[in-house]
């Protein structure tokens, strides 16, 4: 279930690119608090502190704003691309014994069946669950499963409290037959064949051919 981490928050006037970096040199994040009917309010957060709490999917941060304490659910959190520091959280005001909607990841345990390859088609679920109690990760298993198994959005286990909001149909993971190296190749062949992708022969590949052409000529002259 999510964890509920104290963060320290200060409420922020300066606001543009120049302003968010001074924020982010002084080892503090930009973020933005908003939801249930108020105005959005600009704060920063600690760094080092922040970015823990962040490591947990969905976390629920309680912020300390001007000695009020306001729950706080990580909506959006923007990373730098190469560093993947932090760079921007959103966060929607929640309340205890609320229900929202959030992405729970799925994570398959278990060695299926040999030769099988087991596709995670859906790597995230949508449920509704009360905010203090977001589910980290849902574990579906195939251990020993053969080709052909699956599971449905509607077959994962959910705890007490939380209902799904994907469509129970949804396909999550799929256990298939492992392809040969010869089917790989082929298939790789036909998508390249299919996207127009052409392949210039090799100097080795043109002299083996030139070479071959040469022997059969003399072959004949024979």
């Amino acid at each position: 279930m999510s964890d509920q981490t104290k963060i320290p928050a200060e409420q922020r006037t300066e606001f543009g690119k120049g302003a968010a970096r001074r924020i982010r040199r002084a080892d503090k994040i930009p973020a933005v608090l908003y939801g249930r009917g108020t105005e959005p309010v600009h704060v920063t957060l600690p760094g080092h502190a922040t970015m823990m709490a962040l490591k947990i999917q969905n976390a629920v941060l309680t912020l300390d704003l001007d000695g009020e304490e306001r729950l706080a659910l990580a909506k959006d959190v923007q990373r730098d691309p190469i560093k993947r520091t932090i760079e921007h959280v959103d966060l929607v005001v929640v309340r205890k014994g609320e229900k929202v909607v959030v992405d729970v990841a799925v994570h398959v345990e278990g060695e299926a069946a040999p030769d099988t390859f087991v596709n995670l088609e859906y790597p995230a679920i949508a449920v509704e669950t009360e905010a203090t109690h977001i589910p980290e990760s849902f574990v579906v298993s195939v251990e020993g499963k053969e080709p052909g198994f699956q599971i449905l959005a509607g077959d994962v286990e959910l705890p007490e409290g939380v209902t799904l909001v994907t469509d129970p149909e949804e396909l999550v993971v799929h256990v298939s037959k492992a392809l040969s190296e010869e089917a790989l190749e082929a298939e790789l062949a036909e998508a390249e064949a299919e996207a127009g992708i052409e392949h210039e022969e090799s100097e080795d590949a043109e002299a083996e051919a030139a070479a071959g052409a040469e022997g059969a000529e003399e072959k004949t002259e024979e």
